[in-house]
């Protein structure tokens, strides 16, 4: 292994969303098979400081990490390709770079002197990017630059990264350019103009990509790859053909076939060996020969846009593969479910998943799907804010309480079973104030719960505000919901689960951030089982 640290950093060009987040975690999946210690950091060119406060329809998922960051979702793609956590520092915004820069220049330690963007501002973006290095000894970190290259936001960390590669060396630091050749379906041809330009806009800001990486629907012939590599500055074995694949979990395989991992090592004067990928395949040959399928149903409001569900849908791949079935996932909108047509719309299903989310739209849908599924006996699992619809259900037509509900919904409800937890009711600022992170549970023996983690003490990570009210707990269990999980430390309850039914089960917090290629999250794998259990019955 290597006595430095080495670099590799990903930037993209002509297009926004070609998968930089998929090639840096598998580039980073095939060095970790062959003993390398890796990790990944995304640095996003907004003025947010998180992902917290914005809209899942403006920017997808909000990942969470064990030590409470809110982050961008690539670094959930980062965990479930690597098996290993990310924290707080793998993910660098710009709002989070001018904080800390405006702070300090409050604090007088840059000693009365303008503060600029060079070098202040590029200072601070290197300070962050190797503080992963001072946590722990990495021999590679990867660096995943948000956007495309000429956007004016990016350009501090282009500087910055101009700026660690002319001090730390060729073979310390390397470039890896994600680009696309697009295909003139008229012309019948792949056309590499675009990717002339954006690796020209690269070298206008003072960085040379040493290897490009083209995403293309066709492949790409010797002529073409020597034409980017004389063009473009490049050797031919770094142009790297990126093929539309079937499932992002194809790619560590596809980047190893065209030597992505072996251009990279040698670039940095590292050694190469062939990685050990045995039970990365295994996944993926369970994913890709089911045995059988299963319906389940994702009723949530933001179904429009998948990257607002991504770890939940990766987690359904997860379990899937574990029980040799294709998991058939169908986004249902909640503010289109009644009590007129959920039978309709729910019957075809074997399992329904009611999903996290804030605020009063849909709910009514959720409550009536919840209500359907538990009288019939269909498997349910409600995540955060799911579960707590689920309490709401049990409370108005188990306990005859019609006007129970969340404060967030009704905040004059006489029956607030969910309410807002007491740490919550003084704070104001609404960025990274939730209940947020890892938090620990303890499990009843002799429970659903139990017989899925099999153990008493858990952790899990959660994004909440609301909590179920602890003045409802003794009506609610007296009639049959069970609080099978607990924090002891804050008395909240965390998972909820009903006796005489197969699989009904809601937890507080968000198991789908912890589910992994390698290490399935057992309540996803159980769910699933219940749904083949419930189809086969």
């Amino acid at each position: 292994m290597s006595s430095q640290t080495k670099y590799i950093f990903v930037t993209g060009g002509v297009s926004s969303s070609l998968g930089k987040g998929i090639i840096a975690a598998s580039l980073a999946k095939l060095l970790q098979a062959q003993g390398y210690k890796t990790t990944i950091q995304k640095l996003d060119p907004y003025i947010n400081v998180d992902p917290g406060t914005l809209n899942p329809y403006e920017h997808g998922e909000c990942y969470v990490t064990n030590d409470g960051a809110e982050t961008d979702l690539d670094l959930g793609h980062y965990e479930r390709f690597l098996n290993v956590p990310t924290s707080q520092a793998n993910n660098i915004t710009t709002g989070r770079i001018y904080q800390n820069v405006i702070g300090k220049e409050r604090q007088g330690k840059y000693l009365g002197k303008t503060v600029q963007v060079i070098p202040h501002i590029t200072d601070e973006i290197k300070e962050n990017i190797k503080f992963l290095e001072s946590k722990a000894e990495y021999d590679i970190i990867i660096t995943e630059i948000g956007g495309t290259v000429g956007d004016i936001e990016s350009l501090p960390y282009v500087e910055a990264l101009r700026q660690l590669k002319w001090e730390m060396g060729e073979d310390n630091l390397i470039v890896i350019h994600l680009t696309l050749i697009p295909y003139l379906s008229a012309a019948k041809e792949l056309k590499t103009k675009p990717t002339q330009h954006s690796v020209k806009t690269l070298m206008e800001s003072g960085v040379q990509a040493d290897i490009l990486v083209c995403r293309t629907e066709h492949e790409l012939n010797d002529e073409i790859k020597e034409k980017l590599a004389s063009f473009c500055n490049v050797n031919v074995d770094c142009v790297i053909e990126s093929i539309d694949v079937n499932t992002i979990y194809d790619v560590p395989n596809h980047m190893h076939h065209e030597g992505l991992d072996k251009v990279a090592l040698t670039k940095l004067k590292l050694n190469y060996n062939k990685p050990n990928l045995i039970a990365w395949n295994d996944f993926l040959n369970k994913y890709k020969n089911p045995k059988d399928s299963v319906n389940i149903a994702l009723i949530g409001k933001y179904v429009e846009l998948q990257d607002s569900y991504k770890s939940i849908l990766e987690s359904f791949i997860h379990a899937g593969a574990v029980n040799e079935v294709d998991v058939n996932i169908v986004p249902l909108h909640s503010e289109h479910i009644t009590s007129a047509n959920v039978q309709e719309k729910l019957e075809s299903f074997n399992g329904i998943l009611v999903a996290p989310g804030f605020g009063e739209r849909g709910v009514e849908g959720k409550i009536e799907a919840i209500k359907y599924v538990r009288l019939n006996k269909i498997p349910f699992f409600g995540i955060c804010y799911g579960m707590q619809m689920a309490v709401i259900e049990y409370a108005r037509n188990v306990l005859n309480l019609v006007d129970a509900n969340s404060t967030e919904v009704n905040p004059s409800t006489k029956n607030p079973v969910i309410d807002l937890m007491e740490d919550q009711k003084s704070i104001t600022d609404k960025g990274g104030t939730m209940r947020l992170g890892s938090w620990k549970c303890n499990v009843k023996k002799e429970t659903l719960c139990h017989s899925v983690y099999k153990s008493e003490n858990i952790d899990e990570r959660h994004r909440h505000r609301y909590e179920l009210n602890n003045k409802y707990l003794n009506m609610l269990e007296d009639k049959g919901l069970v609080a099978s999980g607990k924090n002891n430390d804050t008395n909240l309850v965390e998972v909820v689960e009903i006796k005489d039914h197969p699989w009904f089960l809601g937890v507080q917090f968000h198991p789908e951030y912890k589910s992994t290629v390698l290490s399935p999250h057992p309540l996803f794998v159980s769910f699933v089982n219940a749904a083949i259990l419930n189809k086969n019955n």
